[in-house]
């Protein structure tokens, strides 16, 4: 990677509202796993998806995630659409906003698309209220 633009101001802006919105432990599994390969790739994300566009003032990180999941939903990226749907307990976003967010998916991108996608967030669901629970002590 190209230390220069790893410290650029867009990059540390990137790097740091990715961090708010994934959460520390998925940023730092996917820096721990970069390679050489991938490093241009991952330096292009956090400049160009999280600094440019995430980091942008004007929609809050609520209305970013929902218009997200939403495009990758439509676009049937299902381990995109999974991530996303966990970054909703650091965006604000409420499964009532996914829920909505997906029926305007079937309505605009098709019943097959938002179907996927609604299979997909509730199992994350699940998955989230799992991991609470045993957080919480209620394995």
């Amino acid at each position: 990677m190209a230390e220069g633009r790893a410290n650029s101001h867009r990059y540390s802006e990137g790097m740091e509202t990715r961090r708010n919105v994934l959460g520390d432990a998925h940023v730092d599994r996917a820096e721990s796993g970069k390679t050489a390969f991938d490093a241009p790739f991952q330096e292009l994300i956090v400049e160009s998806a999280w600094g440019h566009v995430w980091s942008r003032p004007n929609w809050t990180l609520r209305e970013r995630s929902i218009v997200t999941i939403a495009l990758l939903a439509a676009l049937g990226h299902d381990e995109e659409v999974a991530m996303h749907i966990r970054a909703t307990a650091n965006t604000g976003t409420t499964r009532e906003d996914i829920c909505e967010t997906l029926l305007h998916v079937a309505i605009y991108a098709g019943v097959p698309a938002a179907n996927r996608a609604i299979k997909i967030a509730r199992a994350t669901f699940e998955e989230m209220d799992r991991l609470a629970g045993e957080e919480n002590g209620h394995a």
